[in-house]
């Protein structure tokens, strides 16, 4: 099979959506299929990102800042994606968060009468209802309704992505979950000069992505960067900060901790609480979006009300803490199923899904 993915954002950059790309094109090698890719380049004045990534041709397309809309490079789409397209000749398209390229990738491919799966990871809208400007939040629908619709196959990642979704009227919603590398995450990665080096006097280890404290009874320690980093310190001037850790640091990291808090309510699956899932941590997370599908309250963590997480943290970080070896164990035991290999086979499936299907028309006009 002959894949092209078309990412809305790719390496460099690390994030969810270029994570999944990577390990999809580790899986598309390693079970004997081709594929190219279509991402970003770096913004005007930095240097040009790679044209290559473990063998496979990245095609580059030029990129804009929009720092009201988000702190990544936007690919622009441009006519040369048509012809890179047609001079690989894929059989499916993979549209990994579709937006502006991915607008672009995606006709280009219904010019071609290519089959596309568009993976739908970031919840931008939620995002804009967020900050409370419903005018945003209808367009983005509104657009990314539109999208999708010109998908043969939408893949959400969570059965609430997918209720969230068909509310929308987004046709065709299929689901795809994400993988968790099983061996790099596990409870055998845990630090132990590294919990001393953060936790001196030996309070619990109490892990956040982007949140709020529990109390002063735990050593808060806050993983991952971004711009409310400075308000965070001040808020919480004990905590330890150790800016955006990857690979084995991230993992000794979740590993060599306690209890793992993500407070983000807007997220379409989550692989930081899957991440801590298979390090053995029991997690806290609102009772919304992705979170719901991994979680398994009081079996694996605890599950929220969005509205009171703040007050209900700090009861609900000592329930953990108490029963830490009860919850260890059977947060490892529910992601042992979901290694990348099993997840990317599902895709692959998805992907023969829409090839078997009756094709839908082409579109004859130029695109861009």
């Amino acid at each position: 099979m002959r894949v092209a993915i078309v990412a809305e954002s790719f390496l460099p950059q690390v994030n969810g959506v270029s994570n999944s790309v990577v390990r999809v094109l580790e899986h598309l090698r390693r079970t004997g299929h081709q594929a190219i890719v279509i991402a970003p380049d770096n913004p005007a004045g930095e240097p040009r990102a790679d044209r290559l990534h473990d063998g496979v041709w990245v095609h580059r397309a030029p990129s804009r800042m929009f720092p009201k809309v988000t702190t990544l490079p936007l690919g622009v789409p441009t006519p040369k994606m048509l012809r890179v397209l047609r001079g690989f000749d894929p059989d499916v398209v993979h549209l990994a968060s579709p937006a502006l390229l991915g607008y672009g990738g995606m006709l280009a491919a219904r010019r071609l009468g290519v089959p596309t799966v568009a993976v739908y990871q970031t919840d931008v809208p939620g995002f804009a209802a967020s900050y409370g400007i419903p005018m945003t939040t209808r367009a983005a629908w509104a657009w990314f309704r539109h999208l999708h619709s010109l998908a043969d196959r939408t893949l959400a990642p969570s059965t609430p992505t997918m209720e969230v979704l068909a509310a929308q009227r987004f046709p065709r919603v299929h689901r795809w979950a994400r993988g968790v590398d099983l061996i790099r995450f596990a409870p055998s990665a845990c630090d132990e000069v590294l919990r001393r080096r953060w936790s001196p006097h030996g309070k619990p280890l109490d892990v956040l992505f982007r949140g709020e404290a529990a109390d002063d009874s735990v050593q808060v320690v806050v993983v991952g960067d971004g711009i409310d980093r400075v308000k965070l310190q001040s808020a919480m001037p004990t905590a330890v900060f150790t800016g955006a850790l990857y690979g084995s640091a991230l993992a000794a990291a979740y590993a060599s901790m306690d209890v793992f808090v993500h407070p983000g309510e807007h997220e379409t699956f989550c692989q930081v609480v899957q991440e801590a899932l298979a390090s053995g941590l029991p997690v806290i997370a609102p009772d919304a979006g992705g979170p719901r599908d991994l979680v398994t309250p009081y079996r694996t963590g605890l599950l929220l009300p969005v509205g009171q997480f703040e007050a209900q943290l700090p009861n609900a970080v000592a329930h953990l803490l108490q029963q830490r070896r009860r919850y260890a164990p059977a947060a490892r035991r529910s992601v042992l199923g979901r290694s990348w290999p099993v997840i990317c086979d599902e895709l692959l499936g998805h992907y023969e899904a829409v090839l078997a299907a009756p094709a839908r028309p082409s579109l004859t006009r130029r695109y861009a």
